[in-house]
């Protein structure tokens, strides 16, 4: 649910439409900035955003607010002198974090081009224009401003720790996805500008705050331009950035990647291997309780299930999970893993008599095979296919 707050005396309208800004005219801009209890700073980025971009450029600010304060009442009261039409979509459910409000701003936009900033001024409004131009005279879909190109820095961060994770967060996605992000030297930046025919957001599930990496992995613009920024420090509030949005970011990482059927089974299949330890620990303290071996391998053999469909649930199949209830997809996954041991027997049987082969020859062939069938069955009969209604197209499920 959201409901919808214009700036004062503008008539109420969809973004790009006859409101001072052409609709979908070249060079047309709609700066979409996501907010979350920006109440300091948003009539201080309006006043530099007033003063940085030229008359002669057709813009428009859309702020998708998520905030519990008073965020939007503020937008409305600094909109009411602004040069440029300001409106504000207030989200009463914040799905997908920052990156879905973007998305949410991305699909009301029908301007020729998109421009993403956060609010805190961290991102220097005066090259708001510089984005659009570089765009403009290179053909790039994407401009991204980059603290890591020649003239760019990342002096606002907070001290070492925030540096060093960014860095960190910038190779691991850089070397999980080199061809998508070739070009980018800045993939964690939050302050791009992108043509808005470039963007499928039908294909954006983000989670998080990393969106410049959903659309460069999942929407493949090209080519791909950038521009240096010097990151500034914050001009009011404190920084949203905490330990759980990281670890969001790592489940998203996770996602994009095992978006292909090949990545996913590859996935799975280490998924699987990490379901030795649980196993092996609950087999040694179950025997070392004083249950007998054979039973307690059983058992154990559900610890090992139960941590593998944790992992799966939360790293491959996260935009999948609403098919079914949780407990039918727990039966589900259980019964097709311990039926995999059910059928790995007969299959080595038939390999060793029918086959000739030998006992470990046989007993490889027939893991790879269940292996195979189990990661199929999984994806078939737990985790059905996405499916979404012609008549909904921008719809998006929160897992």
């Amino acid at each position: 649910m959201s409901e919808d707050v214009w700036s004062p005396g503008a008539p109420v309208a969809p973004v790009g439409a006859e409101r001072g800004a052409p609709h979908g005219a070249a060079g047309s801009v709609t700066l979409i900035i996501p907010t979350f209890n920006e109440a300091g700073n948003v009539a201080e980025l309006l006043r530099r955003l007033g003063r940085a971009i030229p008359g002669d450029l057709p813009c428009e600010v859309l702020f998708v607010d998520d905030s519990t304060d008073d965020t939007p009442a503020v937008v409305e009261k600094a909109a009411a002198d602004h040069p440029f039409p300001v409106s504000v979509l207030h989200r009463e459910v914040a799905e997908g974090g920052l990156g879905g409000a973007v998305v949410e701003g991305i699909r009301r936009a029908g301007s020729d081009w998109i421009v993403v900033m956060d609010a805190d001024l961290q991102h220097p409004p005066h090259l708001v224009p510089e984005l659009v131009g570089e765009g403009e005279r290179t053909g790039a879909d994407l401009v991204v401003a980059s603290r890591y190109v020649s003239g760019g820095s990342r002096a606002g961060l907070a001290g070492s720790y925030r540096v060093a994770v960014s860095r960190a967060a910038t190779w691991l996605a850089k070397g999980l996805f080199p061809r998508a992000l070739r070009g980018i030297s800045d993939p964690m930046s939050g302050f791009f500008a992108m043509r808005r025919s470039a963007v499928t957001d039908g294909a954006l599930r983000p989670l998080g705050y990393k969106i410049l990496l959903e659309l460069a992995v999942r929407c493949r613009p090209a080519p791909v331009a950038e521009v240096p920024f010097v990151f500034q420090e914050r001009f009011a509030g404190e920084s949203k950035s905490t330990a759980r949005e990281g670890l969001r970011f790592l489940a998203h990482l996770a996602s994009l990647r095992s978006a292909a059927p090949l990545a996913r089974m590859i996935g799975f299949g280490l998924i699987g291997l990490t379901g030795f330890v649980p196993n092996l620990l609950a087999l040694w303290l179950l025997t070392g309780a004083g249950m007998h071996y054979l039973p307690a391998e059983i058992v154990a053999n559900q610890a090992g299930v139960l941590w593998n469909f944790v992992l799966i649930e939360v790293l491959l199949f996260r935009e999948r999970r609403r098919h079914r209830h949780w407990a039918d997809r727990v039966g589900r996954f259980a019964l097709l893993a311990n039926a995999d041991l059910l059928l790995r027997i007969p299959l080595i049987a038939v390999f060793v008599a029918q086959l000739g082969m030998g006992v470990l020859p046989a007993t490889a062939l027939a893991l790879v095979t269940t292996f195979v069938l189990r990661f199929a069955a999984t994806e078939a009969l737990v985790y059905l296919p996405r499916r979404t209604s012609p008549a909904e197209p921008g719809r998006h499920t929160r897992s």
